[in-house]
């Protein structure tokens, strides 16, 4: 692979991996049922509608659950990942299935992504400035705290200083290591595709 394929594959997989993000943000917005008045929130749906409306037609929501907005995240991953895999000159003819599993993988590698760097942000701020009623603060705070409150009751008061995030970020990691990376390597996911994961 030449320097400017290697140029274009960066672009394809930096711009298109930044749309993903937006459209799972869409997503996990609705599934911790943050404050979708917040000026970033707002962001996210209107660059997520144009998309997702659609789509909407066809994949009707469930139990409250944005099904539309899961189901496009794992399309524009499906789609990037036949895109760069086209341009580092392997053949996708005959690999569909295969290609839909490893989409679904990388959505759900991302998934836990996001959760684990709300989590970073979370813990930093909680140090820098405790409290703010920034808008981005109170994303990340919102996103958060469905994983961090169910850790809070089982764990003890320790006078104010709380470790559930150090918790949280060992359960994420172990679901990365025990559940991604395996199921990635039982489905047999290309090395070229590991940016994904």
């Amino acid at each position: 692979m030449n320097g400017l394929n290697t140029a274009i594959v960066y672009i394809v997989q930096s711009l298109g991996s930044l749309y993903l993000l937006i459209v799972l943000l869409r997503f996990i917005l609705q599934l911790v049922r943050a404050d979708f008045y917040n000026p970033l929130s707002q962001f996210v749906v209107k660059a997520t509608q144009p998309l997702l409306k659609p789509l909407r037609r066809i994949v009707p929501g469930f139990g409250g659950l944005d099904l539309a907005s899961l189901v496009l995240a794992i399309l524009v991953q499906l789609a990037l990942m036949i895109g760069v895999l086209l341009l580092m000159g392997y053949g996708v003819g005959g690999y569909l299935l295969p290609l839909l599993i490893w989409s679904v993988i990388g959505v759900a590698s991302l998934f836990l992504k996001v959760f684990f760097f709300a989590l970073i942000v979370s813990v930093i701020l909680s140090w820098v400035a405790p409290g703010s009623y920034n808008p981005a603060a109170q994303l990340v705070n919102q996103i958060c705290e469905p994983l961090l409150s169910p850790l809070r009751r089982i764990l003890p008061n320790l006078g104010g200083l709380d470790i559930s995030p150090i918790f949280a970020f060992i359960a994420l990691n172990l679901l990365d290591m025990l559940v991604i990376n395996n199921l990635a390597a039982m489905t047999g996911m290309p090395r070229a595709l590991s940016p994904f994961l």
